[in-house]
């Protein structure tokens, strides 16, 4: 190389490897959650029928608005109309066990047509290979048979539920989303006033705009976060604190969250899955304020040795400084539990935007259920990983949505509709962006900011 030629500056090989080792984590989560996902759903609406040896195969049907009650069903390739009979519900297992047989493949399941209530009538196993025979519940090991995911006969494919989306619903779903942006944005403005932090709530909500804008693109819903502690520190001298208050008030978030959730699944305790939400809540919340009282509480404090922790950790200017920022805010605490008040309605919208848009396409959970759901949806998707949560919270709202009867398709517009009206609100932040000139972090803005975190 020529002397004269500048060296160029590249990244030591760890970092390099450590970055390429991320992107393929993150996308690889992605395109598999994807790929399963898609290949769990149709695109037009079947149907499970049996052929002449009583083994049910996938078949599409031509009727539109096909109903679970529909005596008879047409479907493509046939004249004739295909009795209820000789159609069955989808399994939600793979295996059954039988006295004298062990594990035999369960192909079917006979239910009756309120999947609110499901009522086995029969199930379905296989006797050879392309054969099947009909069994009474009463025959398994054990006498009886507990459904736990009750799939509809009818499979309603993403076509029909596009074309037979309820506009209104979805308009509504879309309106009510901005609500969030608005309180969020008060609520950091106030947690950066404690810190002797004055941006200006004008400027509070521009930062949290274009950390909306930039979600859109970098990995989970929480890259935004990044963009905002980079700006907001840069308007004072205070960096630390200005960094540590971004990352305050998305633990306000995600707890409120998690408390909204919790409370809603606790209440509906008769339900498997609202009884392993509201324990998870229950867990983590509880460890939260075991966590906040040893650390406030100085004779735990010394106990536990924190301050000898403390005091080992790297980078100990930017450690004292978080620690100075604890202080601040337990000398707050009515602010910080107004925080977490003000908190309660972002999620309310959201929750209330997601119902709005599952009833759209025609996902006919309780009310209540979605106040339990969604609150899991949506912590899935801010989870550093994949960009916008993509697979992962469609896998989580097809697990907590089939108990009751949901489709396939039916959760993954459920999953899409959350992720589109945030996206399509996120993308408004493009004008505070050109305006502001703000842009993506360069390699010597992320150190900027680690630096001062």
């Amino acid at each position: 190389m020529d002397s004269t030629t500048p060296a160029i500056d590249r990244p030591p090989m760890k970092k390099r490897l450590a970055a390429w080792l991320k992107f393929t984590l993150r996308w690889g989560i992605a395109i598999a959650g994807i790929y399963w996902v898609v290949r769990q759903m149709s695109m037009r609406d079947t149907l499970q029928v049996l052929d002449a040896q009583n083994y049910p195969r996938t078949q599409v049907l031509v009727d539109v608005n096909a109903l679970e009650t529909q005596e008879t069903f047409h479907i493509v390739g046939k004249t004739e109309p295909i009795p209820r009979s000789l159609t069955v519900n989808k399994p939600d297992r793979k295996k059954v066990n039988l006295p004298g047989k062990g594990d035999v493949k369960l192909l079917a399941v006979d239910l009756g047509p309120n999947l609110k209530e499901p009522v086995v009538h029969r199930l379905l196993i296989e006797e050879s290979p392309d054969h099947g025979k009909w069994i009474a519940p009463a025959e398994l090991t054990g006498g009886k048979f507990e459904l736990k995911v009750p799939y509809p006969r009818v499979d309603v494919g993403v076509i029909h539920l596009i074309k037979q989306a309820n506009l209104k619903l979805l308009i509504l779903a879309i309106l009510i989303f901005p609500i969030t942006f608005i309180l969020t944005s008060a609520r950091w403005h106030e947690l950066l006033k404690a810190l002797e932090i004055h941006i200006g709530l004008g400027l509070a909500f521009t930062l949290t705009m274009v950390g909306a804008f930039y979600n859109t693109f970098m990995p989970g819903s929480t890259g935004g976060d990044f963009l905002k502690a980079l700006y907001v520190s840069r308007q004072t001298k205070h960096r630390t604190r200005a960094v540590m208050s971004v990352f305050i008030d998305r633990v306000i978030g995600l707890l409120a969250l998690i408390i909204l959730g919790g409370i809603a699944a606790a209440t509906q305790w008769k339900f498997a899955q609202c009884r392993h939400i509201a324990i998870l809540c229950g867990i983590i919340i509880s460890g939260a304020i075991v966590s906040l009282t040893i650390y406030y509480q100085r004779f735990l404090h010394r106990i536990f040795g924190l301050d000898w922790i403390i005091k080992r950790l790297p980078m100990q200017k930017q450690v004292q400084n978080a620690v100075q920022v604890m202080e601040i805010y337990r000398q707050r605490p009515l602010l910080v539990l107004l925080a977490l008040i003000v908190t309660f309605p972002v999620h309310i919208a959201v929750i209330c935007s997601a119902m709005f848009a599952g009833k759209a396409f025609g996902l006919e959970l309780e009310s209540s259920y979605y106040w339990a759901v969604v609150p899991v949806i949506v912590l899935s998707g801010a989870l550093p990983g994949p960009p916008q949560g993509a697979g992962v919270m469609e896998y989580f709202a097809i697990r907590l949505t089939e108990t009751r009867g949901a489709t396939i398709s039916q959760a993954f517009a459920l999953t899409m509709s959350i992720r589109l009206v945030q996206i399509f609100w996120n993308l408004t932040g493009a004008f505070f962006v050109i305006r502001g000139h703000f842009h993506a972090p360069t390699a010597a803005e992320q150190k900027e900011v680690e630096s001062a975190g």
